[in-house]
């Protein structure tokens, strides 16, 4: 059998499939839809996973799901596998990035096409989170070095905005170590779903991502506390210099005038 050519795209924060037109799914939780020869599954959090889709098609079917797609992204996250039918595959592997499968049922698909989704997920986390690291190391470094920081308290509260910002979305968008939706109706297949985690370590990467978040939240607070522990000095020493030049006047007006 011809391998089955299979992509997926993390497109923007997350698509309204609502809003579109009405179609036919095949499936729902996540959403199935036939595209061309092949199928293609929408996940809210922004993804697409297709499956035996021409690039005719799927370049068709990306601009008719672009307007319902929020904050679409420049240049989209992608990952990409082929699928080759062999029966009597016990359990999926994964040599020379081809996944062997027994057959080609729908759930069994929805559960690569969620295994997929979520990696491009994670490697866009790990992009974004590997751009904060560079803005934060030059001001470690600083202080490192000379005890003391040159980033200005505006700058600071930037990039505390983009960690709160990324570990928002983290939380809220999708959550990389749960079992979809669609187990509880093909328990079954649950061996096929942990093998495939285990292949793509969404585990391992969601936990590295907390770690590394966890990392940059307490330098940035700790950043921010020495800005405003330097304000407070700034500040200290503007009353003390008032209150010497309110005591030179003082004296001024005694002895002089």
């Amino acid at each position: 059998m011809t391998d089955l050519p299979v992509r997926a795209l993390l497109l923007g924060e997350r698509i309204e499939h609502r809003r579109r037109e009405p179609d036919r799914p095949l499936a729902a939780s996540p959403v199935v839809l036939g595209v061309g020869g092949g199928q293609a599954i929408v996940f809210r959090y922004g993804a697409v996973v297709f499956f035996g889709v021409a690039p005719a098609d799927e370049s068709r079917f990306l601009a008719e799901l672009a307007p319902v797609v929020a904050d679409a992204f420049a240049t989209p996250e992608e990952e990409r596998v082929h699928i080759r039918l062999q029966p009597g595959t016990p359990d999926p592997i994964l040599p020379d990035g081809t996944l062997l499968l027994p057959d080609l049922s729908l759930a069994r698909l929805q559960i690569v096409a969620d295994v997929l989704a979520k990696s491009v997920l994670l490697a866009h986390y790990e992009r974004r989170l590997a751009g904060v690291f560079d803005g934060i190391e030059p001001l470690a470094r600083e202080l490192q070095r000379h005890g003391r920081r040159k980033a200005r308290g505006r700058a600071l509260l930037r990039q505390v905005g983009d960690v709160l910002m990324t570990l928002h979305q983290m939380v809220g968008r999708a959550e990389v170590t749960e079992k979809p939706d669609v187990l509880w109706d093909h328990p079954d297949l649950e061996r096929v779903h942990s093998r495939l985690a285990d292949e793509y370590e969404l585990r391992d990467r969601s936990v590295a991502l907390d770690r590394k978040l966890d990392l940059v939240s307490r330098t940035l607070e700790t950043l921010v506390d020495l800005d405003q522990q330097s304000r407070s000095l700034r500040v200290e020493w503007y009353i003390v210099i008032l209150i010497v030049f309110e005591i030179v006047l003082t004296l001024y007006e005694m002895f002089i005038r």
